[in-house]
């Protein structure tokens, strides 16, 4: 990788986790577990310290309260050392892209030498928050001082306060056009003619693609995860549907838009826990 007026950047190695589907609940790994996983087993392979990089970027699109800045988090607990900058960076789906893009650039400009990029991401622990209504409650209920105020606060509640907020659904969807992922393809593939048997066919090849690669050993970058509490192993991507074929998927019914819509749970994308890692370095 290379630019006209900057030092050359090499790709030295890569890592990922595999690919957990959300199933229901929070998954068992925070976003930060499934960095570290993935992040010392690349380290592992390699003969310098942790402390000899000279930056780590971490992409992620949802990072908990209880990991702010974790790309910070995330170097501290592979031992990088309190010297070595760790920081995050958010581009929603290419995070993971900007992070590479910043550590690029950051090589180029001689600011680093031995950089460690990437992205995680856990959806399956996205909040699920209280609405407006419901935080105005609890503000006038943690203001109210008598008892009598705290009583009247109280019949003011209403059932609906209670109706959720789902992060995930809100981190999805675009607030300036207020369409989501989802429609955002439908319109996406209608202007560009892209026909509900393309999007199978693309989605089946992929499975099948991804199936024949872990067969053949070619997905050596995947590092296996493990769960104590429940005593479960991953070495591939759960996701993963060897039995795949468009005849199946021609059954489905649209999920965004029922009528004429194009996308359906098959052909569009999982939503994943996962964290994926690149070594770069100059010359």
């Amino acid at each position: 990788m290379t630019q006209n007026n900057g030092r050359p950047v090499y790709f030295v190695d890569g890592a990922r986790t595999p690919f957990l589907k959300v199933r229901s609940g929070p998954g068992a790994f925070s976003a930060a577990d499934l960095a570290v996983n993935s992040g010392r087993a690349l380290l592992s392979r390699h003969s310098f310290s942790p402390t000899d990089l000279d930056e780590v970027i971490l992409g992620s699109a949802m990072p908990m309260p209880d990991e702010a800045n974790i790309g910070r988090v995330v170097a501290l607990r592979l031992g990088c050392g309190h010297q070595t900058p760790g920081y995050t960076v958010m581009r929603n789906c290419a995070s993971a892209m900007q992070a590479l893009d910043s550590a690029a650039k950051d090589i180029q400009i001689g600011r680093a030498d031995l950089v460690l990029a990437g992205g995680t991401e856990a959806m399956s622990r996205a909040p699920v928050l209280f609405n407006n209504d419901m935080v105005g409650w609890l503000g006038r209920l943690n203001g109210a001082r008598s008892l009598g105020q705290k009583l009247a606060a109280i019949a003011k509640f209403r059932p609906r306060f209670l109706k959720p907020v789902i992060g995930l659904l809100k981190g999805l969807t675009d607030p300036v056009v207020d369409l989501n992922m989802g429609q955002t393809c439908e319109v996406i593939a209608h202007r560009f003619d892209v026909t509900r048997q393309a999007m199978d066919e693309m989605a089946v090849d992929s499975h099948l693609r991804l199936a024949a690669a872990f067969d053949n050993d070619r997905m050596t970058e995947v590092t296996p995860l493990y769960d104590p509490k429940r005593g479960e192993a991953y070495v591939e991507d759960t996701g993963l549907r060897r039995d795949s074929n468009v005849e199946k998927l021609s059954t489905l019914k649209p999920v965004f838009d029922r009528r004429v819509g194009l996308v359906t749970a098959a052909n569009s994308s999982q939503i994943t826990d996962g964290a994926a890692w690149l070594l770069m370095a100059s010359e």
